[in-house]
């Protein structure tokens, strides 16, 4: 494993390669209600949710529909409502689209994940497939990033919901990914099927508010919110132990030590770490044609320095980074690449911006 501390602000020395790359960047969409995740359709069509406002259908040439119908309604209090979306692999086909957003019972609320058809401006067939346990009453750490790897099982991010501790537990879903089939249903390789939760997959993790899947490897990669330091890039393994908070690189919000120990072997390292916090968002890897030079970079979004950082890959060493659209001073949400290799950018404001991304 590597393991590199990079600072947020100042970066290590850009290539003149990179340096020469000019960015056209165009509104494509803007007054989303704080838009949180997008996915693809293979004629690069999308679905976007909005925090504070439901599901809708963005076009390629910049369109969106009215709210898609056919969810429950979404706990719309502190980080929760509207969050992750993500469609089946093989969607072309089948059609099946998977929303995970904060679901309030009373005074309590967490994470679920629904599934349905979409057909037209409506999910049809519309089944609940996950639920996060327990609920409790606090409007922090939903986690809510959703990933199919190449199995087609659905791995679903979940945070520690402020309950630290329990992130060193795999008797609930505080700190974790899951890992579920396309149907809801629990894999017989999961390593916790005797345990109170068998759909976790890997603990001890934070607030993973990034995932996306490697293109060569076939692996998992996810980012996490560290506390006030120590944001995380981490390859998820079956049934690992990613160390919150018994080991991190940050301290509390106050300054005060949650632990002076940073390593220990039965829990693994991130690839990197950044200190200061960059609070990462969204997560993508670029595989297209538009920027030939970027393939295999990863991209993150700083949704506390607000830009886009661009991370040369050597493997699993981060080799460079460069800060993208910080002129435009936007939090930077959710990043993906589209079927063309256009690179979308969401921006997480209350009159949020799908911003598209290609060659100047």
């Amino acid at each position: 494993m590597f393991r590199t501390l990079i600072t947020a602000i100042i970066f290590t020395a850009i290539s003149p390669v990179a340096m020469a790359t000019e960015i056209k960047v165009e509104e494509l969409a803007s007054g989303l209600k704080n838009p949180w995740s997008i996915a693809f359709m293979k004629n690069g069509d999308a679905l976007v949710t909005e925090r504070a406002g439901g599901l809708r259908l963005l076009s390629k040439s910049g369109e969106l529909s009215s709210a898609i119908s056919g969810l429950p309604e979404a706990s719309v209090v502190g980080q929760g409502g509207m969050l992750g979306v993500a469609l089946h692999p093989d969607f072309e086909g089948n059609k099946w689209v998977y929303v995970c957003l904060s679901i309030a019972n009373g005074e309590v609320r967490g994470s679920e994940v629904y599934r349905g058809k979409l057909a037209g401006n409506k999910l049809q067939n519309v089944k609940q497939i996950f639920v996060a346990k327990p609920k409790i009453d606090t409007a922090h750490h939903f986690g809510c990033r959703l990933a199919f790897d190449n199995d087609e099982k659905l791995f679903i991010s979940l945070g520690d919901r402020t309950k630290k501790d329990d992130a060193q537990l795999t008797s609930n879903h505080f700190g974790v990914v899951v890992r579920v089939n396309d149907d809801g249903s629990v894999p017989t390789d999961n390593p916790f099927l005797d345990g109170k939760a068998p759909e976790i997959f890997s603990y001890g993790h934070r607030n993973v508010q990034g995932m996306a899947l490697h293109p060569t490897s076939g692996q998992v990669w996810t980012h996490e919110h560290g506390p006030k330091g120590g944001d995380e890039v981490n390859i998820l393994e079956n049934g690992d132990n990613y160390g919150w908070p018994t080991i991190t690189y940050g301290v509390n919000y106050d300054g005060s030590s949650i632990t002076d120990v940073t390593e220990m072997d039965t829990m693994r390292q991130p690839l990197t770490y950044w200190v200061p916090s960059i609070a990462p968002s969204g997560m993508a890897f670029y595989t297209g044609e538009e920027f030939p030079e970027w393939k295999g970079n990863l991209f993150v979004g700083s949704l506390k320095f607000r830009y886009l950082n661009r991370m040369v890959m050597d493997g699993e060493k981060v080799v460079e980074q460069e800060a993208l659209l910080s002129d435009r001073n936007e939090r930077v949400r959710d990043v993906k690449q589209a079927p063309d290799g256009s690179i979308y950018v969401l921006t997480d404001e209350v009159n949020g911006k799908v911003l598209r991304l290609t060659k100047g």
